[in-house]
């Protein structure tokens, strides 16, 4: 290789004198000769990572968690391959799982980057290297290794089992802050050092480049990045961290040592921990020698795939200008959001109207849209690359090969909603541009809004079908309806919600120092059903252990202050596992008139948590008695349902809504499970053991060991018994249960709907509230029965009388759409109350058009052939006024006519107007708008009929005002 060297830079300077053709020509000659091996695939690669770690150094494989966070509410979608460790760097980790034996980590993370604060989904395409789906590789230590052992292994990694040059790869360290009082990490600089590294090809960077930090609060500390340069050959220093596409950085190697704490300053952290991540992607083309993501082996098949079924050419690689009509573009989207629609499917996250499922559906629509109208492939091509997916990633996540059917199915019902709504909306694009013909190149940012919220466009995508068209979206108003809408929405969500008491990583550390045990909660599963139906809660003595306020351990809390309360013992139920905390209180030994109402329960490290606000002083060592509330907190949420303590909510994967029968055989099913009045058995199984559970469903989540199986009607040991055939529920949940399934009383299903395509959504509501809804659907069904009636025994109706009936089926569906009762009961009320409209709707229009036909009669007679008609009409309905408009103009077609009507019961006036095809001089809308502008009101319509209303005038003046109006516009045109 030296002498290779030797060569190539006798080569250059012979020819530094050549042109730019040859320099280039050159470039490519030294690049090439310093690739590195090309022989990895992205499985070799990641398995190699994998089994480094583990087969050299001891690395415990921890499978990738799902991109759905596990109980994190501050991130959409798992976007870094420590989020699933979070609870370890918090020290909140469960006692009792598997996750706070772990020592030394490693695995390959499921990330995707769109929405929320690091958002990669509209630069997207635009470049070779970005994604929304992507892997990440790490390895993590918690409290083991540190800073030398990490830098080792990373370095020997890349360097011997991945044979990437040393001389390619440059190491950025953190150079201290002055402002934070930080030093520089000299400790790390001089590990470099002691390894091989070149002092030139090491840098240091300030805290936006190498101080890593988890959010506001929380585990920090400086980082060390590895970077390659793809050129070779040359010292590329002043190329790293200068977003230069020839020198990248591949791994990022965080040493957590401070805490963020809340008034931001820093404070070291009990336990040292390493969390480093690399990029599947990034490394796989480093290592199959290419610059572009998209032309490794993840993407290539892909690529192939969407060529075959795509009308366009090749895919070429080109960005920017080069890439005429984005069509490398399309290619790069539409593969990027096929694995990240692919993988969010298989993990359970939905395109949908809010949180991650509405950035899903934006990701949907951009793909479905760059595919159909840039790619020009069929409808049904974005699912029908589902297979290649899984056939790229399925080994490693399986998943994928399990739920490619249902991936397809939710892919292609969306697509097609989608698409309809596309056309809808580029009609709408394409009228406002004519509007504007050509005087802007500024949208209105309105009709961008409008498109965003009811046809639920992505702006980003409003702004891409602007950008070829030669024109952009005024952000500025768009960001201001943004945030109008964004306050709206605050507003009308509860403003009290409560506020835990989470303890920091310091008051942890600190209780397990000073030897404080764990919160004993074995109560909260301790009750029983009592003989007035209530259930009773068995008596917990407790003693105050710790008080937490301020951000502190005190050893005293003064009355009226807010405050975390750890007892040795407690009977609430902490929130967990998708349950609410359990809501009561706790008196104090010697002041029994005085109650702690607890506001909240939570649990951190071991250590249950009761959020208080005092009504009286309140020590450490302080004797208590807790009192839990008879019935479950507000609410008991988890993944796809919610359960209260009277009526749940349940999503579930369907084709279409459940039918009526199919709704009124799960009530009947439920009823007869309910009249059985069977146990319910609560059992703690191991882990290992419950695996053997036949038909078990887990989700994704950490479960300690061992862990509750609760089964309705048949004992937990029976259910390991292979022969036992009777249907059961099963689940593990930790939350709480009734102990018999009489105890529900009744179940009724109040509504059943599609929240988006292929996802149902059924509520129901239990003991009284399903009683009174069975009475209320019985009341609802008998007024829909006397309306049918009354209808149907009109022989000669009038228009007066047709209009009061179809008010009271207006009423009476109102009713039936929003009080709680039966939902297939529903469903037969509404079909009935649809005939009923039809059948009112079709009396009213002919009695209607008679009407008109008599009115516009005698107005012809009045008017004579007159060619400007303004005149008032004696009616309350807009309908009837348009109608009679309508007749006379069909009597007298060269006429412009307007006729006015006072509304009775409004006081409002009403105006039509319709002018002959052709007359170019007058519209019939700026008609209206003019004469209603002069009323008052408003107006809207087309060049030929519009109708609008004002307030109360005098008729004959706008009669006049009318007629002017109108006769200029002719005359000034002849």
């Amino acid at each position: 290789m030296a002498a290779r060297i030797r060569f190539f830079k006798h080569r250059c300077n012979a020819l530094i004198n050549m042109n730019s053709t040859s320099v280039i020509a050159l470039r490519e000659c030294l690049s090439r000769s310093y690739h590195v091996q090309k022989d990895f695939s992205s499985k070799q690669v990641r398995k190699t990572f994998t089994d480094f770690f583990h087969e050299l150094y001891q690395h415990r494989i921890v499978k990738s968690s799902p991109v759905r966070p596990r109980g994190d509410t501050s991130l959409l979608f798992v976007n870094a391959g420590m989020n699933q460790f979070k609870p370890i760097f918090l020290g909140a980790a469960d006692p009792r799982s598997e996750m706070v034996t772990y020592r030394r980590v490693v695995n390959s993370q499921k990330c995707v980057r769109a929405g929320g604060k690091h958002n990669d989904l509209e630069d997207v395409g635009r470049d070779v290297y970005h994604h929304t789906f992507f892997e990440m590789l790490g390895n993590w230590s918690f409290g083991d290794y540190f800073k030398e052992e990490a830098c080792g292994m990373a370095w020997r990694l890349l360097t011997e089992e991945y044979r990437i040059p040393p001389e390619r790869l440059y190491v950025s360290y953190f150079a201290g802050d002055a402002i934070s009082g930080l030093p520089a990490d000299e400790e790390t600089r001089h590990i470099w050092l002691s390894i091989g590294v070149p002092a030139d090809h090491l840098l240091p960077f300030g805290m936006r480049d190498n101080f890593w930090e988890m959010g506001e609060t929380g585990p920090c500390g400086p980082c060390t990045e590895i970077h390659y340069d793809h050129i070779g050959g040359r010292n590329a220093a002043l190329l790293v961290n200068a977003d230069s596409p020839d020198v990248v950085e591949i791994w990022n190697l965080v040493f957590m040592q401070y805490n963020r704490e809340a008034d931001h300053s820093l404070r070291s952290l009990p336990h040292f921990s390493v969390d480093t991540g690399m990029g599947l992607e990034r490394l796989v083309s480093v290592l199959q020698g290419q610059r572009s993501n998209y032309d490794t082996d993840l993407f290539t098949p892909l690529l192939s795939a969407i060529q075959q079924c795509a009308n366009c050419p090749k895919y070429r690689g080109r960005t920017g200008e080069a890439d005429v009509g984005k069509v490398d573009m399309a290619y790069r989207v539409v593969a990027d959001h096929v694995r990240t629609l692919s993988v969010c499917i298989a993990d359970g996250v939905y395109p949908g109207m809010s949180g991650a499922e509405l950035v899903l559906r934006r990701i949907l629509r951009r793909a479905v849209r760059f595919s159909s109208e840039v790619l020009q492939a069929p409808e049904g091509s974005l699912a029908g690359l589902v297979p290649t997916v899984a056939h790229i990633l399925g080994d490693t996540y399986p998943e994928l090969h399990k739920e490619t059917d249902r991936i397809m199915d939710v892919i292609n019902e969306n697509e097609a909603q989608f698409l309809s709504s596309l056309k809808q909306g580029r009609r709408v694009i394409d009228r406002t541009l004519q509007r504007l013909e050509g005087s802007n190149s500024v949208f209105p940012a309105p009709v961008a809004w409008s498109l965003h919220r009811n046809l639920g466009f992505p702006l980003d995508l409003i702004g891409l079908m602007l950008e070829e068209k030669g024109m952009c979206i005024d952000q500025q108003s768009i960001d201001e309806l943004a945030s109008a809408n964004e306050k709206l929405k605050r507003q009308t969500q509860s403003s009290g919600r409560e506020t835990l008491f989470h303890l920091d990583l310091h008051t942890l550390a600190q209780l397990q120092a000073d030897k404080v045990p764990q919160t004993d909660d074995f109560l909260k599963y301790h009750y029983s059903l009592g003989p007035d139906d209530k259930y009773v809660f068995q008596p917990c003595h407790a003693t105050v252990q710790a008080l937490y306020c301020g951000q502190a351990l005190v050893s005293e809390v003064a009355e009226g202050q807010r405050c975390g309360v750890v007892l040795d013992r407690t009977c609430f139920y902490a929130e967990q596992g998708g349950q609410s905390h359990d809501q009561g209180y706790f008196i104090k030994d010697g002041l029994q008139d005085v109650m702690y109402p607890v506001e909240a329960v939570h649990l951190a490290g071991g250590y249950v948590v009761h959020q208080v606000t005092t009504a009286d002083v309140l020590t450490k060592g302080d004797q208590v008695q807790l009192y839990v509330d008879e019935h479950l907190g507000p609410s008991v949420e988890q993944r796809g349902s919610h359960v209260a303590a009277d009526r749940l909510r349940f999503d579930f994967s369907v084709k279409g809504s459940l039918s009526t029968t199919q709704l009124q055989e799960i009530e009947k099913s439920i009823r007869n499970i309910i009249t059985e009045d069977s146990a319910v058995y609560i059992e703690e199984v191991s882990l290992a053991r419950v695996k053997d559970i036949p038909g078990l469903r887990t989700v994704e989540e950490v479960y300690p060991d061992p862990v509750r199986v609760v089964s309705v009607a048949v004992p937990i040991s029976d259910l390991f018994v292979s022969q036992t055939v009777r249907p059961t529920s099963v689940e593990l949940c930790c939350g709480t249960h009734l102990r018999r399934t009489g105890e529900i009383g009744d179940l009724v299903i109040v509504s059943e709907r599609q929240m988006v395509k292929g996802i149902s959504r059924i509520i129901a509501v239990t003991g009284d509230d399903a009683r009174q809804a069975q009475e209320a659907g019985q009341a609802l069904a008998q007024e829909v029965e006397s309306l049918m009636a009354r209808l149907a025994a009109v022989t000669s109706p009038c228009l007066a009388s047709t209009y009061r009936l179809a008010k009271e089926v207006g009423v009476l569906t109102d009713a039936v759409d929003c009080t709680p009762i039966p939902q297939w009961q529903r469903r037969e009320l509404q079909t009935h109350l649809k005939s009923l409209q039809r059948t009112t709707n079709t009396i009213i229009r002919k009695l209607e058009t008679k009407e008109a036909a008599v009115k516009a009669q005698s107005l012809k007679q009045k008017n004579g052939n007159k060619t400007v008609v303004v005149d008032t009409v004696d009616t309350d309905s807009i309908s009837v006024l348009m109608k009679t408009v309508n007749q006379y103009s069909g009597k007298a077609p060269g006429s412009v006519v307007m006729l006015l009507s006072h509304q009775r019961h409004s006081g409002k006036v009403l105006c039509a107007c319709q002018v002959p095809k052709g007359l170019s001089a007058l519209s019939a809308n700026d008609w209206a708008l003019a004469v209603c502008a002069y009323l008052g009101g408003n107006a809207g319509g087309s060049s030929t009929v519009a109708k609008g209303t004002g307030n109360v005038a005098d008729l004959a003046v706008a009669i006049r005002y009318a007629e002017t109006f109108a006769k200029d516009k002719i005359q000034h045109q002849c």
